[in-house]
């Protein structure tokens, strides 16, 4: 578990470093973006009875208020974004018990 514990951490670190790669494409390419990892981490805490809410699980994934970093970092999706984020539905993460 620690090994995991910490390859969450560096993957966390790593999205927090790359502020510049938009949520859309990683759900594009991916199938999962940061807001999944935050389900992923609520639904955990969770199974284990910590409180937690999805705001708070998203601030441990964005490292700041999810607001914060739309209004910091997000850009507007473009129609081919929107369009295969609509293609590639079917591939995204499965999330159950989140939110």
């Amino acid at each position: 578990m620690e090994l995991e514990a910490a390859a969450f951490r560096g993957l966390v670190q790593h999205l927090q470093d790359r502020k510049d790669v938009q949520n859309i494409d990683l759900m594009n390419l991916a199938g999962f973006c940061r807001n999944c990892l935050a389900k992923w981490y609520l639904a955990a805490a969770r199974e284990r009875s910590v409180p937690m809410d999805y705001d708070g699980a998203r601030e441990v994934v964005y490292g700041m208020t999810y607001d914060e970093w739309k209004d910091n970092h997000q850009a507007p999706a473009s129609a081919e974004q929107k369009q295969k984020f609509q293609d590639t539905a079917h591939l995204h993460a499965n999330i159950p018990g989140a939110k």
